[in-house]
């Protein structure tokens, strides 16, 4: 699955964010890291959605961009 991030160069090296994921943020002192960084925070943001909804009815819809 590939997400879409905003990388902006900081005082403290990189910032990074997942516009599609509100509140999905991290950061690193490289790009590389920055972008490292964010793919955990990604696959922890989902982690958590998946679990809030686990006892819930769920549906899948497929989009196209």
């Amino acid at each position: 699955m590939n997400y879409k991030v905003v990388l902006q160069k900081s005082e403290e090296g990189y910032s990074v964010s997942c516009p599609g994921l509100p509140g999905c943020w991290s950061q690193g002192e490289t790009e590389q890291e920055a972008l490292a960084n964010i793919q955990d925070a990604i696959a922890e943001y989902l982690t958590v959605v998946n679990e809030s909804v686990r006892d819930l009815e769920v549906r899948e819809v497929e989009v196209a961009a």
